[in-house]
């Protein structure tokens, strides 16, 4: 936000594929709301909003699944991946790289920062406004997927992807206790205490390197390479780490989650900033299918 024209929002058109309960997903798109603008997310900086917020991501959704492949869809590796793990089966699931792709040509973005697992969907969203505009005009601008290298997958206590659907995630807001649960749950290898460990394949090095520096990266690797290094131990340090780090973030949601009226301004104000944006893009998109029709 501070070098870039930031859009972020709340996606819970997404969440519906997979969430049914109705209070459960009101409280945490609130909660969400909360989380970004207490970690640091300036709504006079950035176009900050909720998506259901904005409807002209819906109606461009349509228009864009009119001109995508089925075969398109059918290759997408998390839609496979998501049904693989259990998670049921329905058009939203499978259609979600359009609604995505919605998201992103609707204001006209051309850097998408995601993790390694979202760039297929990226280059999805690439072709499909190739189509589309190879079809009715330039229209919209062909985004790229902005991936840093060191964050280009976060890793989940159990070594997975990190993802509220696979149950894996620390929460950074939770009570320290249950903070401490997740923590000490983080799975590693069983090598003996005598042993040198793999920092390369640990997942519990990966977590606790997203909170270090290069020097500190490189002290940890040491103390693994040596015998004598505890996993329970790394942990401990691990939940200190974590706890401290977040701890004026804590206190900014506290003073959020008091003030609930705030929030909800905050992110209408942002809403009707995006749909400036977003009205121009669809609107250019309606005429050059036809929609704006005259009597």
């Amino acid at each position: 936000q501070e070098n870039h024209e930031l859009f972020c929002f709340i996606v819970n058109y997404h969440a519906l594929t997979s969430v049914k309960d109705a209070d459960f997903l009101r409280r945490n798109t609130m909660e969400a709301c909360v989380d970004f603008l207490a970690l640091g997310i300036d709504p006079e900086k950035s176009y900050f909003y909720v998506q259901s917020d904005v409807p002209e991501v819906t109606e461009l959704t349509w228009i864009l699944s009119n001109i995508t492949e089925m075969g398109l869809l059918k290759r997408a590796h998390s839609y496979k991946d998501k049904v693989a793990k259990g998670i049921e089966p329905n058009h939203g699931l499978f259609a979600y790289p359009v609604l995505m792709a919605a998201d992103i040509l609707l204001y006209g973005a051309d850097l998408v920062p995601v993790g390694k697992d979202q760039k297929q969907h990226v280059e999805m969203t690439r072709d499909i406004a190739q189509k589309f505009n190879s079809n009715f005009g330039e229209v919209f601008v062909l985004p790229e997927p902005a991936i840093e290298d060191d964050l280009a997958t976060i890793p989940g206590v159990d070594g997975q992807k990190m993802s509220k659907s696979y149950g894996n995630t620390l929460e950074i807001f939770a009570p320290k206790n249950a903070l401490k649960k997740k923590v000490m749950s983080i799975v590693t290898d069983a090598r003996a205490i005598e042993e040198p460990k793999d920092p390369d394949t640990c997942n519990l090095f990966a977590i606790y390197s997203l909170f270090l520096d290069d020097q500190g990266r490189q002290e940890l690797k040491e103390r693994y390479l040596k015998p004598g290094l505890k996993y329970g131990e790394v942990k401990k340090e691990l939940l200190e780490v974590v706890w401290n780090y977040f701890e004026p973030y804590r206190e900014k949601r506290e003073q959020l989650l008091a003030d609930p009226d705030y929030v909800h301004d905050v992110m209408l104000a942002g809403a009707k900033k995006a749909r400036g944006v977003a009205t121009e893009y669809l609107e250019k998109a309606r005429a050059a299918i036809g929609l704006n029709y005259e009597c």
